[in-house]
Parts: structure tokens; C-alpha cells; sequence
């Protein structure tokens, strides 16, 4: 049993528990933890990680290993070739822009495959899921790794194909192909350094993606490693929420850990999926911001997906450890900033201890009763404490429905 304990203590601060130990970091160096200090002010210079836009030119270039770049067309046969305009029907408008009107695309379609690709090497490679403001550049973030926990070591150097699936239609075309980088290789791009392994794609001019959610897929031609994600493309102020996972929507704060060791899926807490999915319905954009380490992104989609929470952006950390306290505050501020350079402030959000209730205030969300916190008292900044998602329920199906 002491090995049991040691896996579980490392996986319990992997998971950002409540330990003494904050990760802390400069956001070039490979820690994924913006290195600015919390302000009360939102979308000041004071919040935002310093980015560099990196190349813009090269469409469908990817950069290589040694910083040049690569253009492969398509060579799948089961992608498409067809290319630009989206499909009509996407489920971005209403009565306020950008309000998330329509279901939710299921976005589960049968992905792409390259010529003799065979099964994972570790399946931990994972893609971070976007959101735009149209106008903005567009990019397609991955890190491909090999080996598992607790290796997960880079890959590096390795052929990627990337596929998009525009509005989820089903319809795969492949956007080319990028290679994966040795750590330092590429600037900063949407907050995530550059650790090594990562993809950084740039979708073309002519292939850029519009308004609605889209579907994007890698595969790595040295382990066969697969990294899928979500972008949604939206007009600046479009509605949404945020909400924290690890004691928020999940029973406990450590419940990861301990159910990451029993290969399960942690509990959700009563009545939280449904809370979620009627602001959605009202026109409300998910979004999940969770400070655990980013090899746990697949394990938090199956999450939210076993438990019916709403399909949305979900954001982890970018480096291993994940973060906690301080640290978890200063990376989720992070965020929120990055979010308010693109004219996107979310209209609810949800926590459950001081490092959510200091990264929703740096954010400047208001009014405060927006800010829900589970069975915890925001006694610092005044946010809004819950005992149980149910008293939400009646309250959020009385919200006006920003899709008439």
C-alpha cells in the first residue's frame, strides 16, 4: 500500500488539492502560469499574459522543428477537399449577438484517418479547445506526447495531420499537415508556451473559420497520437458563462485524484448539469476553466460528457503539475484577461475557494450575485455562496431568453 499512497499524494497535488505547494512560473519559460499579478481591475496590461502573435503569414504552413515551414496538401481519402463557405444553420445569433441559439452541435461524428494509422501510443495527447472573436487569427493548439502517466514525455519533431470539421457537419477536410516542436521553438501564442511537443497551426486566410462551433483533429505520424477540440467562432460581447470543475461541479476538491487512481469518473454534484444546460438553453455559451494539469483534458471532457453538462470550451492549465492556490488564481486571471482583449466578459461564473473567488474579481464580473460559489463563503469580495445547485434551477429558467 505505500506505493498506492505515494501515486495518490502525486496525483492529489497533480490535481491542484488542497496542498502548501503553488506552481508558479513565467509564462515563456514553459510553465503555462501567466507570470502578471492579480489586479482588481479587469482587461488591464496589469491581468494579460505578454503574447507574441508569432507568424502570421503561411496559412497552412506549419512551423518545423528547426523554425521553417511546411505545406502538405490533403492525402486522405476520407477527407474532403470541398473547402470555405460554412454550411447554413449555425447556432450563433438571436436577439443578442453571439447568444448560443438551437442545440448544442453534437460534434461527435467519426474522425478522420490517415493511411495506416494504427492505435495510440499513450493516449494523452491533447488539443485546447478556442474561442475567436471573428476577425481574429485563428489558430489550432495541440501538445503530443508519448509513454503515459506519469511520463508523458514530448514528441518531438513528428509529422501532424490536421483535420477541421467546419460547423460539425460531419464533413472532414484536411487543412495540411505542421510539425511538433522542441521546446522554445515558437512564441507564445493564446497564452501557452511553448514545452515542447506542441502544434501551433494557423488556419489559411481563405479556409478561416465563421461564426459557430467547428471541430478540429490531429493525428501524429510517429506514435499515432490523436488530439480533438472544439472552436467557437463569435462576435465580440457574445454571452457566456464559466464555471471551475474540481469541487464546483465534481463532489469534492480531490475527487480526480482519487478516482483517476480507481479509473473512474468522479460524481457530480447533484443538480449541476441542469443548472448549466438551462443557461444554456437561454442562449449562453459554456465554458470550463479548471486549473488541473493539462494531461488530464481528455479525462475532463469525459466528465463533463458522462454527466450531461453542456458541451463547451474547456481550458486546463498547460503545464504538467497544474496549479493551486496563488497560482491558480494568478493562471485563471490569466484567462479572463486574455478573454477581455477579445470584448469577451462572461455574465455568470462558478467556484468553489478564494483562488476562484480572487480570479472572478480580477475579471470584474458583475453584478456579484453572478458569481456562485458552492459551499463557500466569498467573504473577501461579496460573491454569492449556493449549498446545492437545485436553488438555481427556478431562477435561471426565469432568465430572459436571449434567442427571441
Amino acid at each position: 500500500m505505500r506505493l498506492s499512497l505515494l501515486w495518490l499524494g502525486l496525483v492529489t497535488v497533480a490535481c491542484g488539492g488542497d496542498t502548501n505547494t503553488s506552481v508558479t512560473g513565467d509564462a515563456t519559460d514553459g510553465t503555462g502560469i501567466a507570470t502578471t499579478s492579480p489586479s482588481s481591475e479587469p482587461g488591464t496590461s496589469g491581468d494579460t499574459p505578454t503574447t507574441d502573435p508569432g507568424p502570421t503569414s503561411g496559412a497552412s504552413e506549419g512551423m518545423t522543428g528547426d523554425g521553417t515551414t511546411t505545406t502538405t496538401p490533403p492525402t486522405t481519402s476520407e477527407a474532403t477537399t470541398d473547402p470555405t463557405t460554412d454550411p447554413t444553420g449555425d447556432t450563433t445569433g438571436g436577439a443578442v449577438p453571439g447568444a448560443f441559439c438551437g442545440p448544442i452541435p453534437a460534434c461527435d461524428g467519426p474522425p478522420p484517418m490517415v493511411p495506416g494509422q494504427g492505435p495510440e501510443d499513450s493516449g494523452y495527447s491533447r488539443a485546447r479547445d478556442m474561442m475567436y472573436v471573428e476577425g481574429e487569427d485563428q489558430w489550432i493548439l495541440a501538445k503530443f506526447t508519448k509513454w503515459g502517466f506519469p511520463a508523458d514525455k514530448d514528441v518531438i519533431g513528428s509529422t501532424v495531420h490536421v483535420f477541421l470539421d467546419r460547423n460539425c457537419s460531419g464533413q472532414w477536410i484536411e487543412l495540411g499537415t505542421t510539425v511538433t516542436t522542441d521546446e522554445g521553438d515558437h512564441p507564445v501564442i493564446e497564452g501557452v508556451p511553448d514545452s515542447g511537443g506542441r502544434v501551433y497551426f494557423q488556419i489559411p486566410e481563405d479556409q478561416k473559420l465563421g461564426l459557430g462551433r467547428h471541430r478540429v483533429y490531429l493525428v501524429d505520424e510517429d506514435r499515432w497520437e490523436t488530439a480533438d477540440a472544439l472552436i467557437d467562432i463569435v462576435p465580440a460581447g457574445a454571452p457566456f458563462f464559466v464555471s471551475d470543475v474540481d469541487g464546483t461541479l465534481t463532489i469534492s476538491e480531490n475527487e480526480e485524484a482519487y478516482e483517476f487512481l480507481a479509473g473512474d469518473i468522479p460524481a457530480a454534484n447533484p443538480f449541476a448539469a441542469q443548472a448549466l444546460s438551462i443557461l444554456v438553453s437561454k442562449g449562453y455559451r459554456p465554458m470550463y476553466l479548471t486549473a488541473r494539469p493539462e494531461w488530464l483534458d481528455r479525462r475532463t471532457r469525459e466528465f463533463v460528457k458522462i454527466h450531461n453538462f453542456p458541451q463547451g470550451i474547456i481550458h486546463t492549465t498547460t503545464i504538467y503539475e497544474g496549479a493551486n492556490g496563488d497560482a491558480a488564481a494568478l493562471y485563471k486571471s490569466g484567462e479572463f484577461a486574455m478573454l477581455a482583449q477579445k470584448g469577451l466578459v462572461p455574465a455568470f461564473v462558478f467556484g468553489n475557494k478564494d483562488s476562484d473567488a480572487l480570479a472572478y474579481d480580477n475579471a470584474g464580473i458583475s453584478p456579484l450575485d453572478h458569481r456562485f460559489f458552492f459551499q463557500f463563503t466569498d467573504a473577501e469580495f461579496g460573491g454569492r455562496r449556493i449549498e446545492s445547485y437545485e436553488e438555481l434551477i427556478v431562477e435561471f429558467e426565469a432568465l430572459p431568453d436571449l434567442c427571441e
